[in-house]
Order: C-alpha cells, then structure tokens, then sequence
C-alpha cells in the first residue's frame, strides 16, 4: 500500500472571534502529521473540543487549514470534491425525496455526463444493495427508522465512489443494537470495496473493532496527535470472537489509558 496516499503535513488550524473576525485568535489543531494508506480505516478519537471534526472538515474541503496542507495522492487539498465523501452523523437527507432519489441525486452530479440514464439507475440500486436499502427505494425519510435514514446517507456517499469516505461519528445518535448492526455492514463494505476511511468516534469499542489504526488526539486547545495504535486484529472480525480476544482487550486498554489517564478532559471543560 502506498503510504502517502493520504498527507496531513503540518496542518494548523486557528480561529478569530470578534467584530469582522479581527478579534484573538484561538488555536484548535497546532503540528498536525498523519500519512494514512490507500485502503486504510483510520479512527480519530478524543475528548470534546480536540479538533477532530476540524480536521476531517479540513480533509473534506469545507476548511482551508491556517498552516500546513493536506495532500490526496499528491495534490493538495483545498476545496471540497466528489473524491472526499462525508457521511455526518445526522444523515443529511433530502425529506422531499425518496430513498431512491437521495442517492441518485448525488450520481447525477459526479456521474451526470460519464454514464447513461441506465446505467447511473443500475449505480444507485447497486450502493443501494450494498447497504441492504434496496427494498425501501420508493420510501421518504420520514417513512424510514434511523439506522436505515444512516444506511441511505452510507449509500449516498460511496455512490460518488471517493477515494477517501468520511464519516463523523456516523453511528453516534443510534440505539445499541441498530449501530452494532451497521458497524458490522461498514466492516463488510470496506472488507468488499478495499475504500480509505477516516471515522471520528466517542467509542473506544468501535475504533478497535472497525480499524486498523486510532489515532489519538490531546486535548484542545492547541490540540494535536498524541499517539497512534495499531490494531493488530485480522479481518474479518467477529464481535463475539472479540470478546475475550487478548489483542482487543490490549488495544481497548490502551485506549483508555490514553484517554483518562494521560489525557483527562480538564474539569471545567467536562462541566
């Protein structure tokens, strides 16, 4: 795998607050490296407040970063593009739209002059396959539960087919057992797909369980990578198999230890 697939190189991000943001600045993310391989699922986790919806905005275009630079196969990263697909943790779904149509609407735009009629249908009902929506084509947002409105927003990015997929905290506002099953349906898409993936998480569980490495951010401000792990578990992965794994009980330990030990949100910040 190439290793500079993905760049972060000294990225730096600080904001300014007052009257026609003359006023101090703030700084966020400060020395930000990070060389992620094509193919790779990479988790950002951290304490509130660490930057790393900054950093992944910074990754998708909707940030220009204050120092440093992102490269994506070599070319710097500047603005947004259909090659960084984000999947936020609200689905972002159109509600006058059906499930069908919230997915074709995103093909129509990146593949709108490559592909035929026909074949942009046969895309959408392909991704919509991938993530088992198929069936609910014809359904509106509101007809549909929330793990499937985040299954329909999962489908709606990799039709774009990006070369990076983004996902911040996609599963964070579901019950238990709804984002079991859909960690198990990314788990299995990028075991088919071979796609890179960064994925901001709150969950220790599930960055050990979904990647190959965690990448671990310090408290804000001024936050930046603290340390990074790699999970040395082979693919598949079974939850249950997890369980009582040594690898996965070290990985998940040194999380953490990482994250309340070293790096304790201070108390005024948790209040």
């Amino acid at each position: 795998m190439d290793k500079t697939y993905l760049k972060f190189e000294q990225v730096g991000m600080s904001f300014r607050r007052g009257p026609m943001d003359r006023g101090v600045a703030t700084e966020v993310l400060r020395g930000v490296n990070l060389d992620i391989a094509q193919g790779e699922f990479v988790s950002l986790i951290g304490h509130s407040g660490c930057g790393k919806s900054t950093l992944l905005n910074i990754l998708g275009g909707l940030l220009q970063s204050t120092t440093g630079e992102v490269f994506l196969e070599g070319e710097v990263v500047d603005e947004p593009g259909p090659d960084r697909a984000i999947v936020f943790q609200n689905h972002s779904l159109l509600p006058w739209l059906t499930v069908y149509g919230n997915v074709a609407i995103a093909v129509d735009k990146v593949f709108g002059s490559t592909k035929t009629k026909s074949e942009r249908h046969d895309w959408v009902m392909h991704n919509l396959e991938l993530v088992q929506m198929a069936q609910a084509k014809d359904k509106r947002p509101h007809e549909i539960s929330g793990g499937m409105k985040q299954r329909v927003g999962i489908a709606r990015a990799l039709a774009m087919q990006p070369k990076v997929l983004l996902m911040d905290e996609p599963f964070g506002a579901l019950d238990a057992l709804t984002r079991a099953h859909l960690q198990d349906s990314v788990m299995e898409i990028h075991a088919r797909l071979g796609n890179t993936v960064m994925m901001i998480t709150h969950d220790v569980d599930e960055a050990v369980l979904l990647s190959d490495r965690v990448v671990m951010m310090t408290n804000g401000p001024s936050a930046t990578i603290g340390e990074i792990l790699k999970i040395g578990l082979p693919r598949p992965r079974r939850r249950l198999e997890l369980a009582t794994d040594a690898e996965y009980a070290r990985c998940r330990a040194a999380i953490l230890e990482f994250l309340y030990a070293r790096h304790r949100v201070p108390a005024r910040a948790a209040a």
